[in-house]
């Protein structure tokens, strides 16, 4: 008789390696692995990940690119909708985790497998993100986390895989990192209370640049495409040259505040200087090209896009009705914002745009009008002031 066959989530760490052993040896099952690229990996990373899971007795392991399915499916959407829960973390690990598991998903299912397994523990929203995504798209396959159930800790789980013969230096981090395309997040023991703040030596990458630098971010309908006039081939790689130039001057450091999905606080540092710069470049220039009703309701739809994603339900189907709603406002956000780049700090100077809604056409705020009278501000502010007039005169304070 064949053995049961999973695809297993797998990223190399201690708590996937279990896994797979766990899976196999004893519950006799034959394991896949496959690990999901959303712009964290080098290639030699890759390549030692891949032989780490042959090592561990997988059946086969495949590395998933969503690199660019991320981008166009979410990031340019939180770019769209201007993202930062808690006006401070740009959904980071929250948006690459619905992605991950959408693509093992997708994979089990090609496979024809009946299971599915993550190495999730039961503390923390990746859960519930890798539960909720399997449930919908492949229903029928029984969810398994070894890691979450067994409830073993960090000694249990080294102490196993010795016992199966895998001898490695387990050395436990001070410092988790996860790195994506979309930033980078940071957990020690300082993000564990709400007095503590990560030193200098935590953040992945260093102060190098200490000189000032000027640079051009040109957006067209709403995405960026380009450096210092140099347009590039895809947004990705805008991304990804501009997180280089701004992580030397150690930009995009904070941490977050916020909610969890399984109902507690948490705090996580990040360093994302490629999101937090284009969404404030991108804000800016809106904040130039569209008018406040649609600056308004963005915001609005922008926060509970955000908010659902950060919990998992990136396949709720409202969401694909946000998007539309996003993508129609960026018709015209369209031109070129400058940024200067300081050491752990930016400034957004100004913008270019022909379709600037600052026109000296129309008037200079605070100093002329071209296109009304002062006639017509008094009757203006006589019929826009009359409700509330009425109201004083019959509710006299």
């Amino acid at each position: 008789m064949s053995k049961p066959k999973v695809i297993l989530a797998f990223s190399g760490g201690l708590d996937t390696s279990f896994c797979v052993k766990y899976l196999k040896e004893d519950r006799g099952m034959e394991v896949h692995s496959a690990l999901v690229d959303t712009g964290g990996f080098s290639k030699e990373e890759l390549k030692a990940i891949e032989e780490k899971a042959y090592s561990l007795g997988v059946t086969s392991h495949v590395t998933l690119d969503v690199v660019e399915e991320y981008y166009q499916d979410c990031i340019k959407y939180l770019v769209f909708g201007n993202v930062l829960k808690n006006n401070t973390y740009p959904l980071s690990v929250s948006a690459e985790r619905v992605f991950q598991a959408t693509a093992v998903a997708k994979y089990a299912d090609k496979l024809g497998a009946k299971a599915i397994a993550h190495g999730s523990t039961g503390a923390g929203n990746d859960q519930v993100r890798f539960d909720v995504v399997f449930r919908i798209l492949v229903p029928e396959c029984e969810i398994i986390t070894p890691i979450r159930d067994l409830q073993l800790s960090r000694e249990d789980e080294i102490e196993y895989l010795k016992s199966k013969g895998v001898v490695q230096e387990w050395h436990k981090a001070a410092y988790s990192i996860n790195k994506g395309l979309w930033g980078t997040s940071v957990g020690g023991k300082e993000t564990l209370t709400s007095d503590g703040y990560l030193p200098e030596e935590a953040w992945p990458t260093q102060l190098t640049q200490t000189t000032p630098e000027k640079i051009s971010l040109q957006f067209q309908h709403g995405e960026l495409i380009g450096l210092n006039d140099e347009i590039y081939p895809s947004s990705v790689d805008a991304i990804r040259e501009l997180s280089t130039r701004a992580s030397a001057f150690a930009i995009g450091r904070d941490i977050h505040v916020g909610d969890t999905i399984i109902g507690i606080k948490g705090r996580v540092g990040f360093e994302a200087p490629a999101p937090l710069i284009i969404i404030k470049a991108h804000h800016t220039l809106e904040k130039h090209v569209l008018t406040k009703h649609q600056l308004f309701w963005k915001q609005s739809l922008g926060d509970t896009y955000g908010n659902l994603l950060h919990e998992g339900q990136f396949l709720e189907p409202v969401m694909r009705n946000f998007e539309t709603f996003l993508a129609d406002t960026q018709s015209r956000v369209t031109g070129t914002v400058y940024v200067q780049l300081s050491p752990y700090q930016f400034q957004v100077t100004g913008i270019k745009s022909e379709n600037d809604l600052m026109s000296s056409v129309f008037g200079s705020y605070g100093e002329m009008n071209k296109a009304w009278t002062g006639d017509d501000v008094r009757g203006f502010s006589k019929i826009v002031s009359n409700q509330t007039m009425i109201h004083r005169k019959v509710n006299p304070q």
